[in-house]
């Protein structure tokens, strides 16, 4: 007789916990990242004249812009730094963390014909933005690094420098990902139920950005009212990003393990209400 082969019995159920990530399911899915964050990139610059260009005429032109106005016409302080190498040092972590959080927060919405089609971790998507946006925030890097060789030339005198601290560049950029990601999965999340916070994104950054030392260092902020920047998570990194690449002094420790535990509850509290919503999204979207 034939022997009998025992009969095996698969029950497959849904993870209930809100923290819950399935790491396994994103590197089983690798391969599906890696064309998300192709389509994103090539989407991004499709049918374009200066293609990805646009990384680093954004940036310098913005930089240009804020110099003339803020540093020439309104006289706004950049702590004895050039004004464009102040600026567009700032802009290097503002803009990779402005551009993740708009990308990230309405992806519910914006993929439910792909989510509702067939089945991959949900994080996937919003994962493969923050990644995408890293080559963009790489371009700016080497175009900082270009402006502050030109600008050192041309005059000698210029005493910001950056330091050895610098080589933590890429744990500042995990560190703004984290935040922009965790905030953006949370609106993602809310505007999935309720269309009117599709508007929330663009809103708070445009506030955020004047509260955040991008255009201005923390020193001329009046002492009784640097709580208010301490307190916003995005504002120690910016000061962090000019530390290490001009020798600003503007970094506080202490504020920076403020950002770093406001991140981290940021982060998890997003990925949670969006893995929570994302299991019967397409039911009723």
């Amino acid at each position: 007789m034939p022997p009998v082969t025992p009969e095996i019995e698969i029950r497959i159920r849904a993870r209930n916990g809100w923290l819950w990530l399935d790491w396994r399911g994103l590197v089983d899915y690798r391969d599906l990242i890696v064309l998300l964050i192709r389509r994103d990139f090539v989407s991004r610059y499709t049918q374009t004249i200066l293609g990805p260009a646009w990384a680093v005429v954004s940036p310098v032109a913005t930089a240009v812009v804020f110099a003339v106005v803020f540093s020439r016409v309104l006289g706004v302080s950049t702590d004895g730094v050039p004004p464009q190498l102040f600026y567009l040092c700032g802009l290097l972590g503002w803009n990779y963390f402005n551009q993740t959080l708009n990308a990230t927060s309405n992806t519910l919405r914006s993929n439910y014909n792909l989510f509702s089609k067939v089945y991959f971790p949900r994080l996937a998507v919003p994962l493969a933005l923050a990644l995408a946006n890293l080559a963009a925030a790489g371009v700016q890097v080497l175009t900082f690094g270009a402006v502050f060789a030109f600008a050192v030339l041309v005059d000698p005198a210029i005493t910001a420098r950056p330091s050895w601290a610098a080589l933590a560049l890429p744990f500042l950029f995990l560190h703004l990902g984290a935040l922009a990601l965790g905030a953006g999965l949370m609106l993602s999340a809310i505007t999935a139920k309720y269309r009117d916070f599709q508007h929330v994104a663009p809103f708070v950054l445009n506030l955020l950005l004047y509260v955040t030392p991008v255009i201005y260092p923390m020193s001329k902020i009046p002492e009784q009212w640097r709580w208010i920047a301490a307190v916003n998570p995005v504002s120690s990194v910016i000061e962090a990003f000019r530390a290490v690449l001009l020798g600003t002094p503007g970094f506080h420790a202490s504020h920076y393990a403020l950002s770093v535990v406001v991140t981290a509850g940021i982060f998890f509290i997003g990925v949670g209400l969006y893995q929570k919503l994302a299991r019967d999204f397409v039911d009723y979207a």
